[in-house]
């Protein structure tokens, strides 16, 4: 069998073919034999981005599975080598795309690492940051339950994940001026404070969701179809998490209740009561209810932070040091985010010094002490975290991010070598890779 638009290969592996159609039957029976290696990808629907995975398969059998990754690289650490500290939060948030505030905070945590500021930044800007950190969690969480469902057919469950993540990309959007991407947390703080009627829209979206949660679990919990789909597909046990390093609900699911914002608290999570949840199901089941229930225990966390900032109205949301200080007031007006007009204003007619500050730090940047940090934040898919190093300079000597997408995949081949080919989708809708992390 030929293609015309197929180069020749060859093979010291026995006779490659190039297949465009038939049956099965009439494939193998040009002396093929039972194994068959296949391609789902790069491009194929359910791999949560540009993923190739590389099946042997024997029947429908997987006898062996794996990932093929780099089709979605940006260069976004070499990058980062090439702008400044505050520039590199527009980069970095692009990495995951699903959760980018938790690329934010593990690169702005280790920069104030070196700066050694980590101590002056105003409790409101933490609060903040816990804030967005878990509302961005919920809605991580929402895309993994709605996009594992439409995986298996589960359309309704689909529909009512994208719907509620709405609710809150329109607090991002009222908050931080967009839905995604958004650089928002800046070394010292954040870049703008909450605008007029925040708390209210908070109150709000907390009372919708609270009403919409249960239909989650009214829909998958106890459906006989989804578990037949889920229970026992992709085991992973406790021993194999730890062997491959993998973090997040993947790793809760067998038990183990590691989670860095209770092992690790990091601005203020230890004065937030929640609790950390696992199961005893190390199967795709388990992660899916591990998912379920967290969104439940974000959703009191976001209560708490909001019940804080109400009474927090006037603090200040970034460090009072003006050689690190961002010097902008942003403002998020009817024609997008830019600089507020009295901050223009006061710019311009305060004093040549600090027309002539704001124009260096904004285009030149602070200088970083030389030397390296490395922090950790709990992400939605698990730890992620930023090593950071300078020279001495405005911008980052090597910015390099432990990205839990990246290393939770090395479970792929464990998960679903000895099942079925449809079950490689719930495997890897288990894990709820995002590519743009692990490219980067």
């Amino acid at each position: 069998m030929t293609d015309p638009y197929a180069s020749s290969t060859e093979s010291t592996d026995g006779q490659v073919y190039t297949v465009t159609g038939q049956d099965w039957d009439s494939i193998g029976a040009g002396g093929m034999g039972d194994r068959i290696v296949i391609n789902m990808g790069p491009q194929h629907p359910s791999t949560h981005g540009v993923l190739r995975l590389v099946l042997e398969i024997d029947g429908e059998m997987v006898t062996e599975a794996r990932c093929g990754i780099g089709y979605l690289h940006t260069g976004i650490e070499k990058n980062m080598e090439f702008r400044t500290w505050t520039q590199g939060v527009t980069f970095c948030t692009r990495m995951d795309y699903v959760a980018p505030f938790s690329n934010e905070a593990a690169y702005v945590m280790a920069v104030e690492r070196l700066l050694g500021i980590e101590e002056d930044i105003p409790e409101k800007a933490q609060t903040i940051r816990v804030l967005m950190l878990e509302l961005n969690r919920i809605s991580s969480h929402l895309v993994a339950v709605a996009s594992g469902g439409m995986e298996l057919g589960a359309l309704t469950v689909m529909t009512c994940g994208f719907r509620d993540r709405e609710i809150i990309l329109d607090l991002f959007e009222a908050i931080s001026g967009l839905r995604m991407n958004h650089a928002y947390f800046r070394p010292g703080g954040v870049a703008q404070d909450l605008p007029a009627g925040a708390i209210t829209q908070l109150r709000e979206a907390i009372a919708l969701l609270r009403k919409r949660f249960p239909e989650y679990a009214a829909l998958c919990n106890a459906n006989p179809i989804f578990m037949g789909r889920l229970k026992g597909v992709g085991h992973l046990d406790l021993a194999g998490c730890l062997a491959l390093g993998l973090t997040g609900p993947p790793l809760r699911a067998t038990g183990y209740d590691w989670d860095l914002r209770k092992k690790e608290p990091y601005w203020g999570y230890e004065t937030y009561d929640f609790d950390v949840i696992t199961r005893d199901e190390p199967d795709a089941y388990g992660r899916f209810r591990v998912r379920l229930d967290e969104m439940w225990e974000s959703l009191k966390i976001v209560e708490q932070a909001t019940e804080r900032l109400a009474g927090m109205e006037g603090q200040p949301v970034m460090v009072a040091d003006k050689k690190i200080a961002w010097p902008a007031q942003l403002s998020v007006g009817a024609d997008g985010q830019g600089n507020s007009a009295e901050h223009i204003q006061k710019i311009m007619g305060e004093s040549m010094e600090a027309l002539i500050h704001h124009f260096k730090i904004v285009t030149e940047g602070f200088r970083v002490p030389a030397g390296q940090a490395y922090a950790s934040i709990e992400s939605p898919r698990g730890e992620i975290s930023c090593h950071a190093v300078s020279d001495g300079g405005t911008r980052p000597y090597r910015a390099h991010f432990r990205d839990p997408s990246f290393v939770n995949l090395q479970g792929v081949s464990v998960m679903a070598e000895g099942g079925f080919i449809a079950d490689v989708i719930v495997a890897i809708a288990s894990i709820d890779p995002v590519l743009g992390g692990v490219d980067r």
